[in-house]
C-alpha cells in the first residue's frame, strides 16, 4: 500500500497527518519527536508560536527510504 499517493506533491504537513491513525506512520508522538530529537525523524518547521510543520518531501523520503 503506498501512501506516497496521498500526500500533496509539495507543502507542508501538521503532525496529526503524519502519525497513525490519520496518517502512514505508525509511531506514538513521544516516539516521533525522540526520534526527531535523535535525527531518526525530519526535522520541523516553526510557522508560528504554536505551529510545527514538516515538509512533504521529508515525509516522502522517511516512507520511501525508512528512518536512518
Amino acid at each position: 500500500m503506498s501512501y506516497t499517493a496521498d500526500l500533496p506533491e509539495t507543502g507542508f504537513l501538521r503532525l496529526k497527518s503524519i502519525l497513525a491513525p490519520y496518517g502512514p506512520i505508525p509511531v506514538s508522538k513521544s516516539t516521533w519527536w525522540a526520534g526527531v530529537k535523535d535525527g531518526r525523524f525530519p526535522k520541523p518547521k516553526k510557522l508560528g508560536a504554536r505551529v510545527t510543520v514538516w515538509r512533504v518531501e521529508d515525509i516522502r523520503d522517511l516512507i520511501e527510504n525508512g528512518a536512518s
